[in-house]
């Protein structure tokens, strides 16, 4: 079954993965800007960042007839140097018009403090001023629902923010109603010990349903797998799911999604 990974960072990936996904038949992923490993100390590192998503990696996944997309933005991990935040957002409408691009994100909070939330909202003007989707990083753990709650209403709060146009990511069996009830779209990141395994994510679904909903893998350079989402696919298969409701998931969801994006062309 063709699938896409809505947000796996390729960056901190082999070329090997590529092919593994290809085999596994991957059509397509997108690529949220994210943390490095460590804390980038100018904007300029941040420029070359951007090149490499919307230059080098769309090459690379070619290679293996996988379309790559990307989002931009400065992760939240980063968001506490508020100046050096600025300077990155600023200069995010430079590759804005790059036709792999989705839009802002993957933008968020990490541990809820009040510089995230300004560089959360400061973000937020920017999609909203250029009309971009939005990609929304959750934190993790313990800081899960708090700060989910906080998305949501700083999000709320913004009368320009269309929901149909944000992704509200990383959900959990405790949050994915935050998302889902007040008309965000979610994803369920398939992730070892921080988020969810394929049977939680299946339990979600089956909870919530299918609609507005999507699974990602967000491969990175911690322990990941690249895989997840067919891991996922087969454990649908295993409970009995039909195929039009794992396609609609791992498929059609994340594509419904996307072709809001200014940038798209099928």
């Amino acid at each position: 079954m063709n699938y896409i990974d809505p947000h796996i960072h390729m960056i901190s990936r082999t070329t090997d993965d590529y092919q593994r996904m290809a085999y596994a038949q991957c059509a397509a992923i997108s690529e949220p800007a994210f943390w490095a490993g460590f804390d980038r100390g100018t904007a300029a590192g941040f420029h070359d960042y951007f090149r490499q998503l919307t230059e080098y990696e769309p090459r690379r996944a070619a290679l293996f007839h996988i379309k790559h997309y990307c989002w931009l933005c400065i992760n939240a991990k980063e968001a506490e140097n508020v100046s050096l935040s600025r300077e990155v957002i600023a200069m995010i409408p430079e590759f804005l018009s790059k036709p792999n691009v989705l839009g802002i994100g993957e933008i968020g909070l990490n541990k809820n403090t009040a510089n995230e939330a300004t560089v959360f909202q400061e973000h937020l003007d920017l999609a909203a001023k250029t009309d971009e989707l939005i990609l929304i990083h959750t934190p993790h753990l313990e800081d899960k629902y708090k700060g989910t709650r906080m998305i949501v209403d700083m999000l709320k709060n913004d009368p320009r923010v269309k929901p149909h146009r944000v992704c509200v990511d990383h959900v959990e069996e405790h949050t994915v109603k935050l998302a889902l009830d007040n008309g965000f779209w979610c994803g369920m990141t398939l992730y070892p010990t921080t988020k969810c395994t394929p049977a939680r994510a299946c339990d979600i679904i089956e909870m919530v349903g299918t609609e507005r909903i999507m699974a990602n893998s967000a491969g990175d350079w911690g322990k990941s797998d690249p895989l997840a989402v067919p891991e996922l696919i087969q454990e649908m298969k295993r409970r009995g799911h039909a195929d039009a409701d794992i396609r609609k998931v791992v498929y059609e969801n994340p594509l419904s999604f996307w072709r809001q994006a200014n940038n798209w062309k099928e």
